[in-house]
């Protein structure tokens, strides 16, 4: 059982060790985007080979990305095609489960919160076994408790019960993010669950971002897949994340980044074995409370609360696939540039999650208990996965193509010199099959097109399969850029703090999660 916290931002009595396992992200991918550029003019034969084995390595990586992410949209498809509500009926337990759904928010517009409270009075599920938790933020003044008081209005008899709480500011061993505001809502949850009489072992939470509108058989999926495991109180349940509320209202560049993250955790789902838990997603409400809540300090709270369970328990927690699709806003919000800006500056909060690579390297040392394979396993898919976000678009479509114009401009002409950019070609021609795969798939995970006449959709999804030729950009500025500000923040101790992605582009409800 491990309860010790190394605090992030105070560096005055981090460990030695702790700070150089914080460096070590940043080192890796400094050290070879040099490495890539001196060895281009220092010896770029040399540097034309490993080009040739990276792009070979990464060839196979998309064939596996296709397999996994085709294996994860057919169980999508197969648990949409469910019957969960009639599945739940014939489940024993079903009527002691209770969920609590907690909400923090800060500065949210709302009618962003009325799409994700619509969401929740539209599910298939009895709406007397849902508590609801709208986590605000006292810096937020009035405002906040306006809109609490608008959506108490509108909800506030639709639900078991429903929560306003209030987070103060300026708490001694907090940063100004979500988690310590989720930590203080849930203790207040928590006094409420207590004068009810009610057992944590039968409380699911569900952690949600304020925009999150769930698919109306999620209660029942949750609650039935909960049910049928034979260790649910050791495991949390992650969702597909789409972020269709307002797809269609996004640029061409907003959506390659949202589908890219959906078909990223496509591809976790399919390897639960390794797999984290990312933005929305739920819990046994007896383990938040074992493990003391969500750390006050950290940035990725998301993630970090399933590593404090896995370590909490010995190793014996997992995430459990759920494949029932929740939906949230792209980073689009007002004009254009105002657009990219926020979605580069939340791209660099999901790539701030390197910083559970040292919170796992520190931690490992101190549980034995947890088979080595199962640290390997998870610190690999932490440490590799930073890393590659941070190098590989940049080798594949920039650097790698450094030292064919050096060669061909300094050295006499050779077979390799001759080969080398034919057979890159290939291995790329080779490696659109993922491009493709993604562009077609992305087309069934769209919500209905809002254009009525049927002759305009013709166009409209042409223009969604046209739009994956910006992936390699979106890659570069979007995926690589970010990560690698974000590791070098971490190696230098310049820490991020939590940027609140702001939500643009209110669409209906009704299309949010009718997938085509």
């Amino acid at each position: 059982m491990i309860t010790e916290h190394i605090a992030p931002y105070d560096n005055a009595h981090k460990p030695r060790l702790y700070r150089f396992y914080e460096m070590i992200p940043g080192i890796a991918v400094w050290g070879t985007l040099v490495l890539a550029i001196a060895l281009s003019f220092v010896a770029p034969h040399t540097a034309m080979l490993l080009v040739i084995i990276f792009d070979l390595y990464w060839l196979v990586r998309v064939f596996y990305y296709v397999y996994n992410v085709l294996a994860a949209w057919r169980a999508l498809r197969g648990s949409l095609a469910t019957d969960w509500p009639k599945l739940l009926e014939e489940t024993p337990g079903g009527d002691d489960i209770w969920h609590l759904v907690l909400l923090p928010n800060c500065a949210e517009p709302l009618g962003v919160m009325e799409e994700t409270f619509a969401s929740l009075a539209a599910t298939h599920y009895r709406k007397d076994r849902i508590i609801v938790a709208l986590a605000g933020e006292e810096r937020e003044g009035a405002a906040f408790k306006e809109k609490a008081e608008h959506i108490r209005e509108q909800y506030g008899s639709t639900f078991k019960e429903l929560l306003v709480t209030v987070h103060p500011d300026e708490l001694p061993g907090e940063i100004k993010g979500k988690g310590a505001n989720a930590a203080w809502a849930g203790k207040k949850a928590q006094a409420y669950l207590d004068a009810q009489h009610i057992s944590y072992d039968n409380v699911i939470l569900s952690y949600f971002d304020i925009d999150t509108c769930v698919h109306p058989n999620y209660f029942a999926a949750l609650t039935t897949t909960f049910l049928k495991n034979p260790n649910r109180l050791r495991s949390s349940y992650q969702p597909v994340a789409l972020y269709n509320n307002n797809i269609w209202e996004s640029s061409a560049i907003m959506r390659v980044a949202a589908f890219g993250t959906t078909f990223w955790l496509f591809t976790e789902l399919a390897r639960p074995h390794r797999l984290f838990t990312f933005s929305s997603h739920a819990m046994p409400f007896r383990a938040l409370v074992d493990v003391g809540f969500w750390q006050r300090d950290v940035v990725t709270d998301d993630t970090r609360i399933f590593l404090q369970c896995l370590l909490y328990y010995n190793g014996d927690y997992r995430v459990t696939p759920l494949y029932i699709p929740v939906s949230m806003h792209t980073a689009m919000t007002g004009g254009r540039f105002a657009s990219l800006v926020n979605l580069y500056k939340q791209q660099r909060r999901w790539a701030w999650g390197v910083e559970h690579l040292p919170y796992l390297l520190w931690s490992f040392r101190k549980t034995p208990h947890i088979p080595l394979r199962r640290k390997w396993t998870y610190l690999w898919n932490l440490g590799e996965g930073m890393y590659s976000w941070a190098t590989a678009p940049l080798l594949i479509f920039i650097l790698g193509r450094i030292p064919l114009w050096v060669a061909g401009r300094s050295t006499p002409e050779s077979v390799l010199l001759l080969t080398t950019p034919q057979l890159l070609k290939h291995l790329m021609d080779f490696a659109m099959v993922g491009i493709f795969v993604s562009a077609i798939l992305s087309i069934t995970l769209l919500p209905k097109c809002p254009h009525a006449h049927p002759l305009r959709r013709i166009p409209t999804y042409a223009g969604m399969l046209l739009q994956w030729i910006l992936l390699p950009i979106t890659l570069v500025i979007f995926g690589s850029i970010p990560a690698i500000e974000a590791q070098t923040r971490l190696m230098l101790g310049k820490y991020l703090g939590f940027w609140v992605t702001k939500k643009g582009g209110r669409k209906p409800l009704t299309s949010a999660l009718e997938v085509t």
